[in-house]
């Protein structure tokens, strides 16, 4: 099949390569990288219709304007797909708005990040079955054997995608306290050691150990090059929102957003007020600067 991707970041990039690598013909659109074509238009004058345009661009305005671009270039039955993180909400605006002018719209979470060129990249899709179907070439070549879906109708893909991040949260924490709680033991374990070990046989083995140990053998045992400071890109408190809604219990994600949320504190206001209640009600030593 034949395709434009729009936007050639390391996700984008890898998607296209292995796009390629399965004989898709791929054009090219990113004003910063080296592209096939040096606008949308253009990109789209080097497509055949039906044509399938691509996002793999950050969520939010910069999603917003392209894809409005593009239903003034689309025609009718051409499919707009968003690879990035949208919200899903944003998503089933999109299809409603792009059904107006007879465009499809397939909202697709992927997942895979800088590894996905060389291990395949997850794919979770949503849209209508027609488009959706038609797609599923383009699906099945960047993703690995049984490594895609299309999960849902409209907003369903990146729906998928917010709670697969949301779950990415809660892992990454329990790992971090984890090996937090190995490290201030009395013991001097080695943590490369046993992130190696844990990732054979281990209940709790997974490909984040493995990125783990990659870390350890690039940044030392106490990962000393890496400061402590952990952002966060949205889809976390997208899917705590979402369990607020749906009265859904989820306290492993929302306190995980809470620790990222802490990272990013040089020093904490609220334990300044606890120690001050503690000397107030106590007589409780306080420390100042």
């Amino acid at each position: 099949m034949q395709l434009g991707m729009i936007g050639l970041g390391r996700m984008g990039a890898g998607m296209t390569a292995r796009l390629e690598q399965h004989g898709h013909t791929v054009q090219t659109y990113d004003p910063q990288q080296p592209s096939t074509a040096e606008s949308l238009e253009q990109l789209a004058e080097q497509l055949e219709a039906p044509r399938v345009f691509w996002l793999m661009i950050p969520a939010g305005k910069i999603t917003e304007d392209t894809f409005q671009s593009l239903l003034g270039i689309a025609a009718a039955d051409d499919v707009i797909v968003d690879g990035g993180n949208s919200n899903f909400r944003d998503s089933q605006r999109r299809h409603g708005e792009a059904k107006e002018k007879g465009i499809h719209f397939v909202d697709c979470g992927v997942s895979g990040g800088i590894w996905g060129l060389r291990e395949g990249f997850c794919l979770m899709a949503g849209g209508d079955e027609e488009p959706a179907s038609r797609l599923t070439p383009i699906f099945e070549a960047p993703a690995p054997k049984d490594g895609w879906a299309v999960t849902g109708g409209p907003g369903a893909g990146h729906f998928t995608k917010m709670v697969h991040n949301g779950i990415e949260y809660g892992m990454m924490q329990a790992y971090a306290e984890g090996f937090e709680v190995l490290r201030a033991s009395e013991f001097g374990l080695d943590l490369h050691e046993i992130a190696g070990i844990w990732r054979y046989g281990s209940v709790v083995r997974s490909w984040l150990l493995d990125l783990l140990v990659r870390a350890f053998e690039a940044e030392g045992k106490d990962l000393e090059h890496i400061k402590g400071y952990v952002e966060d890109s949205g889809e976390g408190r997208w899917t705590i929102f979402e369990a607020i809604n749906e009265s859904v219990p989820a306290p492993a994600i929302t306190a995980a957003l809470y620790a990222r949320f802490a990272s990013r504190q040089d020093e904490s206001f609220a334990a300044k007020v606890n120690a001050a209640l503690r000397n107030q009600f106590g007589g409780h030593a306080v420390k100042t600067e």
